[in-house]
């Protein structure tokens, strides 16, 4: 049987292995940071609607620009954005948020080019990195994980990087970064500036984002899903929100008509309900403190987290603990932090099952 070894695979990918999160059939999925809440009977019927509507047409391309999505995805930005209006030409979308990161680093990044990250963070950012050839060079955080002005500036400084990326709340630690530190790390810069703002609709109502910065910023992008909030994962919509000229930058990569009849359908007909999707958040914040508040009870020590997950400490051994659990089938994340696993926050009852079952286990 023919292996990678036998084919004539790019060097810098030999010895590398695909993302893979465990997909496990169980029936306590708490391990990706999905909103576990399913789309409202009312809104399932409207996106069945548009999906009819779009499949009359189904043998025509798509629109290549997306006009009525980018519309809506700005609309929907808008409702939560203090900075200058955004409009349609200031919204990008793909196939979910990693396309859209790989299209930033094939416009901006590539061969001869490096970003700069901050592990632990999202361990998509250093693969895609690979993908596209970029060199990924990473930054040291401070105790706890913390992120200051001063620390980003620095590393920015020292390393001299073509992109930069931070994650907020930033993916596995559950932390958000303050504005000041996407301004230092904007100022320090020579290159983009990319916010992933995968989890920002999980943040106290009314803090302030990444957008609220755009103005006059030009290097700087904002990325952010569907997937997570609007409980759309498999539906694989992503968006980024940045100066016209960014925008067509990325039209130079993208591949022609990259967003099906079908998805553009879907997502607009679910930014129609935004109300509605959104009414699933504050039962998965509830959820989300209810896990840091129980968890230390337990001998967990947590980070302190706003996104939809918790990363907790205290764990001996991550592998046993996680196979116990898998054992109650219940399935969470190791990250691979020393004496770490994250947990999603899920529906009331998947987070007492959680909690009732770990109870009953040694860390």
């Amino acid at each position: 049987m023919t292996s990678l070894d036998d084919l004539p695979l790019r060097d810098d990918l030999r010895g590398k292995q695909p993302y893979g999160a465990p997909m496990n059939p169980v029936a306590y999925a708490l391990n990706v940071n999905e909103n576990t809440h399913p789309i409202p009977a009312s809104v399932r019927a409207s996106i069945v609607e548009a999906l009819a509507q779009a499949l009359e047409s189904i043998n025509r391309y798509p629109d290549r620009e997306f006009t009525d999505l980018r519309e809506a995805l700005a609309r929907y930005a808008n409702s939560t954005h203090d900075g200058v209006p955004l409009d349609a030409e200031m919204v990008w979308a793909a196939n979910g948020s990693n396309e859209v990161l790989q299209h930033a680093l094939q416009a901006f990044g590539g061969p001869g080019r490096s970003v700069l990250g901050f592990p632990p963070t999202y361990s998509m950012h250093s693969i895609i990195a690979e993908s596209t050839g970029t060199k990924w060079v990473s930054g040291m955080r401070g105790d706890d994980f913390e992120l200051s002005p001063e620390i980003v500036s620095e590393a920015i400084k020292r390393l001299d990087p073509d992109v930069v990326f931070l994650c907020t709340p930033n993916n596995p630690t559950g932390a958000a970064i303050s504005l000041e530190i996407i301004e230092a790390a904007y100022e320090a810069s020579r290159g983009m500036v990319l916010v992933d703002e995968a989890y920002v609709e999980f943040l106290a109502p009314g803090s302030p984002t990444a957008s609220d910065l755009l103005a006059g910023r030009a290097r700087l992008m904002v990325s952010r899903t569907m997937s997570k909030a609007f409980a759309f994962a498999g539906a694989r919509v992503g968006y980024l929100l940045a100066d016209p000229a960014v925008i067509d930058a990325l039209r130079l990569v993208r591949l022609p008509y990259h967003l099906s009849s079908l998805t553009q359908a879907a997502a607009v007909a679910a930014l129609s309900h935004t109300e509605t999707m959104l009414s699933m958040v504050d039962d998965i914040r509830h959820q989300r403190d209810r896990l840091l508040r129980e968890l230390p009870k337990l001998g967990y020590p947590v980070c302190d987290s706003q996104a939809n997950f918790v990363l907790f400490g205290g764990v001996s051994d991550p592998q046993e603990l996680f196979g116990k659990l898998l054992a109650h089938d219940i399935l969470i994340r190791d990250v691979g932090i020393e004496n770490h696993l994250r947990v999603t926050a899920g529906t009331e009852q998947e987070t007492s099952y959680f909690l009732e079952r770990l109870a009953t286990m040694g860390s």
